[in-house]
């Protein structure tokens, strides 16, 4: 076993007050050997020659030990690097999207592929979502799944990226009409996601069919028994404005004063405001007979109960579509943009319509949807019920007009 000078003072073979080794050292002492390269008897013997005094000697069996001891913290350190490594190597991304929206399984999936962890938060509703990216989350998440009508609003609040579409290729895999839309031409900041009506989801009792109306929850002679409305000031707004007869955009102070009036006497029938998911879980649990509720859930409910159904009204509707959106400051922008392309896949974003049972804008999606899917024309609407179909629109500055009727009907 070779070993070096100094090696050996530093395990504890101390030299007190005695000159080092020449080195190389003088013929006769060790034939002119480096001093690192004599073996532990040589030293010795070389030690005896000088007189050098050992006061701290070190046994074989000791310095063996050391030197295992040694080992053990050279391996650690050398596991320590590589977990490291590894640790470092593996992404992560945080996803702000609304509940029950996508498939658990395509999320694995994608954190299979790219070595990344995803992290998920939930919203209810848009407010929420707008109130957390406003305070801090548009640099705690990465991708957020906006409504249309939000989306010039985060543009303008810089709250939300560019896409570098050179990262997207599939993009090219959206349907002609779900691109380059009015709310955001090019698509420069966003892509669409899912897209699905709002509309009432009712239970029906043996031989008997509820009215194709808002009515069902405006009208106390048409009310079919308990319901629920929506915990949305658009959407609920909306429905009473498409009742009346009005555009679901409207900003006439006159029109919006009756649609309030109409929500309040409403809600004292009413068992409260319930989100879409909520509403349509009290259906299914026969604790409320209607609810105003999005497309998705009502199909996911139908599919569980067949004495259920769901309504687009005969005065017309709101179809909204959902995006895909980098945050401005997402802390992981080149997985965030990997994930979008990734959702933009055909298969993949067939398997997301197929569990959440909204219709899909992807155009190659499409061969991949379950055939009754297709068929169901309360996930996917006929040409004369699509024609009664009204999108949500920023109402910019106006928007105030719809905060302040919402808060005076949840005041009262």
């Amino acid at each position: 076993m070779k070993l070096s000078m100094n090696f050996l003072v530093n395990c504890g073979w101390r030299r007190q007050k005695a000159a080092p080794l020449p080195n190389p050292l003088p013929i006769g002492w060790g034939e002119g050997k480096d001093a690192g390269a004599y073996s532990l008897d040589e030293c010795e013997s070389i030690r005896l020659r000088k007189n050098i005094p050992s006061p701290h000697p070190i046994g074989r069996g000791a310095l063996c030990a050391r030197l295992m001891a040694a080992l053990r913290i050279v391996l650690v350190l050398c596991w320590l690097s590589l977990t490291g490594a590894a640790w470092a190597a593996q992404g992560k991304l945080n996803l702000f999207i609304w509940s029950e929206y996508i498939d658990p399984d395509v999320v694995a999936d994608f954190e299979k592929q790219f070595d990344c962890k995803v992290t998920i938060d939930l919203y209810e509703e848009e407010a929420a979502m707008m109130a957390k990216l406003r305070g801090g989350g548009a640099s705690l998440y990465d991708v957020v799944v906006p409504p249309d009508h939000t989306v010039p609003g985060l543009i303008k609040l810089n709250l939300i990226a560019p896409l570098r579409h050179e990262n997207i290729p599939n993009l090219s895999n959206l349907d002609e009409k779900f691109r380059n839309p009015s709310y955001d031409p090019g698509n420069k900041h966003t892509v669409a996601y899912q897209w699905g009506t709002v509309g009432l989801y009712v239970r029906h009792r043996r031989g008997q069919h509820l009215p194709n109306t808002w009515g069902v929850v405006f009208d106390p002679k048409q009310q079919p028994g308990r319901f629920a409305l929506i915990d949305n000031p658009r959407d609920m707004i909306g429905a009473a404005l498409k009742y009346k007869g009005y555009s679901l955009n409207s900003i006439n102070p006159a029109q919006l004063k009756e649609a309030r009036d109409l929500i309040l006497e409403a809600k004292k029938r009413c068992v409260g405001f319930e989100n879409s998911v909520s509403g349509k879980n009290k259906v299914l649990s026969k604790n409320i007979r209607a609810a105003i509720v999005y497309s998705g859930e009502a199909a996911r409910g139908m599919t569980e109960d067949r004495e259920t159904n769901y309504i687009i009204p005969r005065e017309g509707s709101q179809i909204w579509q959902d995006n895909l959106a980098v945050l401005a400051k997402a802390p992981h922008r080149d997985l965030a943009e990997k994930f979008v392309n990734f959702v933009l896949d055909a298969k993949i974003g067939a398997r997301i319509s197929n569990f959440t049972q909204f219709a899909t804008p992807n155009k190659a999606a499409r061969p991949f949807i379950n055939p009754n899917d297709l068929k169901n024309p309360a996930i996917y609407p006929p040409p004369d019920i699509m024609a009664k179909l009204e999108t949500l629109e920023d109402l910019g500055a106006n928007s105030r007009l719809y905060d302040e009727i919402w808060t005076q009907i949840k005041a009262k």
